[in-house]
């Protein structure tokens, strides 16, 4: 195999100028595992969870709905904090700016801002995809291929939202290790956990990309890093996901985000923009008083919980009262797998919290 990125819709559902992907193409690849077994084999640590894929949630009518709805309700909420975030991201690296999400979160995302920018500035601006994987790091296959590439001091790195915050640390320290002359910077829509200084909003609230997985980020899977089919030279891997091309609504979410362009008046930065990592504090507590003794099976935010009911083993979900307008999907999801919902102070500074369940008996 061979570092070159990949196109739609050759690789992916997006048009060919909405991103390049800067991953190795595994849609041959057997990869997929049941939950629990998955669960089982992470959580032991015989096995990482970017080693393979879980089987992707096919939702039912009713909660197809629910993301239609969703979407309906929140893509004006959505446009407002693509065109902060994006207006924060060229005031910080120009109008040269190269874009680089965290896939599979972050592209959704990473093309909206390049939309806003072409539509507001008239900028054609370069937006690649990359892996980051937990406790792995970014694929510096990648990372050196952008460097030669572009200049590296105009990347700045997106993602969809924060939960405590793993990730930013994550990119800090590998980008620390690499000493390519990449800012660490992470750039987010939504950042309920302060730990940005770049984002769109710090509210806690649904954004529809986080309803479902491949079907609304161009049909391509979560990253994989499986040393069995990524050699030294290559960039990690996704699967595209070809066969559920009648369910995506990847463009349709774009659209419905875009079409409210227009009546955008972007927000200016805001005077508290310092992060305070009060979310990795609220997880901390969580985990202690909940006898988990592993903030990793803390997710914290709506992104985060959707996720953890979408692929792995949750043991419950804490919703904050008050927070009923942006849970009605996790409400959804909660039910099919039989999760109970613990309603919980609105001190919470997330609207929900999932836990995954620990190994062993817990309280």
């Amino acid at each position: 195999m061979s570092a070159v990125p990949l196109h739609g819709p050759g690789f992916g559902s997006y048009r060919p100028d909405d991103v390049a992907w800067l991953l190795t193409d595994l849609s041959d690849a057997l990869l997929e595992a049941p939950t629990e077994e998955r669960e089982e084999a992470i959580q032991s640590g015989a096995a990482h969870y970017a080693e393979s894929l879980p089987i992707e949630y096919q939702p039912s009518p009713e909660y197809q709905r629910l993301f239609h709805a969703a979407l309906e309700t929140s893509a004006a909420r959505v446009a407002d904090a693509v065109a902060a975030i994006t207006e924060r991201i060229i005031a910080e690296r120009g109008r040269g700016a190269v874009l680089v999400s965290l896939a599979r979160a972050g592209t959704p995302i990473g093309v909206l801002c390049r939309r806003w920018a072409a539509y507001a500035h008239g900028l054609d601006l370069p937006h690649y995809a990359v892996s980051i994987v937990r406790g792995r790091g970014i694929d510096l296959v990648a990372m050196d291929w952008l460097a030669r590439h572009h200049d590296p001091r105009a990347v700045m790195f997106l993602d969809g939202w924060t939960g405590k915050g793993a990730i930013t640390r994550e990119l800090a320290a590998a980008l620390d290790s690499h000493g390519g002359g990449f800012s660490p910077e992470l750039a987010v829509l939504a950042d309920p956990g302060r730990c940005v200084r770049v984002h769109g909003t710090r509210e806690d609230f649904l954004i529809p990309s986080a309803c479902l997985n491949s079907t609304v980020s161009g049909l391509v899977s979560r990253t994989v890093l499986n040393r069995d089919l990524i050699g030294p030279h290559d960039f990690h891997g996704a699967k595209f996901y070809k066969d559920l091309a009648p369910a995506d609504v990847s463009q349709l979410f774009l659209d419905a985000v875009t079409a409210h362009f227009p009546s955008v008046t972007p927000a200016p930065p805001p005077a508290d923009a310092a992060p305070d990592w009060s979310g990795w504090a609220t997880v901390q507590r969580i985990s202690a008083e909940y006898g988990i003794g592993d903030v990793n099976l803390v997710k914290p935010g709506v992104g985060e919980t959707t996720r953890v009911l979408l692929r792995r083993v949750p043991w419950k979900v804490l919703a904050r009262r008050g927070a009923d307008a942006d849970l009605a999907h996790i409400r959804v999801l909660a039910a099919e797998r039989g999760v109970p919902v613990e309603e919980v102070d609105a001190d919470l500074p997330y609207a929900c919290v999932g836990l995954i369940k620990p190994k062993g008996p817990r309280p």
